[in-house]
């Protein structure tokens, strides 16, 4: 069995002009407010810098990834953007995207947003939920920067829409009015020891958002909130969630898109 062990986090602001920040959002997150240069016995910064907000890894003895952010506007979302193979993409005929069809859709396992923000870009409207509340203010800080980018700020102010929450009793409420032709769910993959998600990045989220145990009770939640579809992402030999199989699937050479469609509509070509 694997161990996830909590980060012991605090906030601080890299420069002076940034404390106030810094300070309203260990008080929103419950968190101490530390001072840079830092010690003490945390493991984790979450850092209001100039530029953005990072998470920092601190813990010499085990040396982390880089700082963890949130980036719309360059690297690699900029370019899946622009080079990501449009409608075409597994991601995009998984959710249903065809012809002058956008559906709405419901990512409840919102994450750093990369796959929201591909959809949105595509032209369909998302609610990004996110439970980890570290994960939802590091993906509010990169919404809130891209939408004073000019090339995609009507894309992130039009389109992306954050909740924070856990997405089985927040789904309900949110379609309790109006239900997303789509509920899209990215739980984390299983354990295993060598595979992409053991990245050092991947393992410091795993650390925040858990192990996703409870992702067959969220696609039972899914299943009775959407509109046409629940599109689950998982590895291409994972076994699907626990629950009823699913109507269609969409494999590529790592990944696989498991469909479970509402009783009357077709499934997509496999």
């Amino acid at each position: 069995m694997n161990s996830i062990v909590s980060p012991k986090l605090a906030v601080a602001a890299e420069h002076p002009t940034h404390l106030a920040v810094a300070t309203d959002l260990a008080a929103e997150l419950r968190l101490p407010l530390a001072t840079i240069p830092f010690t003490g016995a945390f493991t984790h910064l979450l850092a209001v810098t100039p530029a953005r907000l990072e998470l920092r890894t601190l813990d010499s003895d085990a040396p982390g990834p880089g700082p963890v952010y949130v980036d719309f506007t360059a690297g690699a979302m900029a370019h899946r953007r622009r080079f990501g193979g449009g409608r075409g993409q597994p991601l995009a005929r998984a959710v249903g995207l065809k012809g002058g069809v956008a559906p709405t859709v419901a990512d409840v396992t919102a994450g750093l947003g990369r796959d929201a923000f591909v959809l949105a870009c595509l032209g369909c409207t998302v609610w990004l939920i996110e439970r980890s509340p570290i994960i939802a203010v590091l993906l509010r800080d990169g919404l809130r920067r891209a939408a004073h980018d000019m090339e995609i700020a009507q894309i992130v102010t039009e389109r992306l829409h954050l909740y924070s929450g856990d997405g089985r009793e927040l789904l309900p409420r949110l379609t309790a009015r109006r239900r997303p032709d789509v509920v899209y769910l990215d739980p984390m993959y299983p354990h295993r020891q060598k595979s992409a998600w053991a990245g050092k990045e991947m393992r410091l989220l795993r650390q925040l958002a858990g192990d996703d145990e409870d992702a067959p009770t969220l696609l039972a939640v899914a299943l009775a909130c959407a509109g046409n579809r629940v599109v689950v992402k998982r590895p291409r030999l994972a076994p699907a969630l626990s629950g009823p199989p699913p109507t269609a699937r969409i494999v590529t050479p790592n990944t696989r898109f498991d469909l479970y469609h509402r009783v009357g509509l077709d499934p997509p070509a496999r």
